[in-house]
C-alpha cells in the first residue's frame, strides 16, 4: 500500500502556498484552491491525489527493474535528492545539467567510464606512480568527473522515466526528455505548465520542509519496492 503524507503533514511543511497571483500559469488553475494577500493556495487533496498517483507510476517501474533519473539542482534541493536518490539507488543529477544528458547519451557514458576508471585506479593505489603534480590533476579530474557523471554510474541505458523538481529550473532536462519520449514526474508550482509533464505533482517547489516531506515518501516507497523484488 503508497503512503502519501498527510494534508496535516503538507500543511505543516507549507506544500500548499504558490507563488505571487501576478506569476502563475493558467494551467495551474485546477490545482489552485484559492488566493490570500496575493499568493496562491494550492489545493492539498489534488496534491495528495497526483502524489499517489506517481508514486504507483514509479513503484511500478522499479518493480520491474528499470530506472528513474532524478534531477534536482537547486540549492536547497540538491542534498535531500541525492540522499534520497542513493538511498532509493536510482541514478541522480544534482550538480548543473548539461546540455546532451539524454539527447547525447553515448558521450555521457564514455565520461561515467572514464571516472570509474579514475576512481578504481586511484583507490587501488595505481596512481601512485605518478609524480605529485600528475597526481593532483588526477584529482581534479576525478573531482570534475564526479560533478557531471558521479550520479550516473549505474545508468547503462537511457532512463525509463525523469523526475524533476521545479520544472522552470530544469528546462533543458523536461526538452530532453520530451525529446527521447521519456516519461516526465515533476513538482509543479503555480507559475509552471503541467501540461509539460506526465505526472505532475502540484506543490511549493521551494520549502525546504515540503521538499523533505515529499522525498522521503518517494523514498519509503522505492526501498519498499527495491525489496519486493528481492
Amino acid at each position: 500500500m503508497i503512503k502519501t503524507p498527510s494534508l496535516e503533514e503538507m500543511l505543516k511543511a507549507g506544500a500548499h502556498f504558490g507563488h505571487r497571483t501576478n506569476r502563475w500559469h493558467p494551467k495551474m488553475k485546477q490545482f489552485i484552491f484559492t488566493s490570500k494577500n496575493g499568493i496562491y493556495i494550492i489545493d492539498l487533496k489534488k496534491t495528495q491525489e497526483k502524489l499517489e498517483e506517481a508514486l504507483e507510476f514509479m513503484v511500478k517501474l522499479v518493480g520491474e527493474g528499470k530506472s528513474i533519473l532524478f534531477v534536482g539542482t537547486k540549492n536547497q534541493v540538491s542534498e535531500p535528492m541525492k540522499k534520497m536518490a542513493i538511498a532509493a539507488a536510482q541514478p541522480y543529477i544534482v550538480g548543473k545539467w548539461l546540455g546532451g544528458y539524454l539527447t547525447n547519451f553515448l558521450i555521457v557514458k564514455k565520461s561515467v567510464k572514464k571516472y570509474l576508471d579514475l576512481t578504481e585506479k586511484r583507490d587501488g593505489g595505481k596512481l601512485e606512480k605518478y609524480t605529485k603534480k600528475e597526481r593532483l590533476n588526477f584529482d581534479r579530474e576525478i573531482k570534475k568527473l564526479e560533478l557531471r557523471v558521479g550520479g550516473l554510474t549505474t545508468l547503462n541505458k537511457l532512463p525509463d522515466a525523469l523526475f524533476v523538481w521545479d520544472i522552470k529550473e530544469e528546462e533543458t532536462a523536461i526538452k530532453e526528455a520530451r525529446q527521447k519520449n521519456i516519461p516526465i514526474i515533476a513538482i509543479c508550482d503555480t507559475n509552471v505548465n503541467p501540461d509539460e509533464v506526465n505526472y505532475p505533482i502540484p506543490a511549493n517547489d521551494d520549502a525546504t520542509k515540503t521538499i523533505q516531506l515529499i522525498l522521503d515518501s518517494i523514498e519509503d516507497a522505492l526501498v519498499a519496492a527495491k525489496k519486493n523484488i528481492k
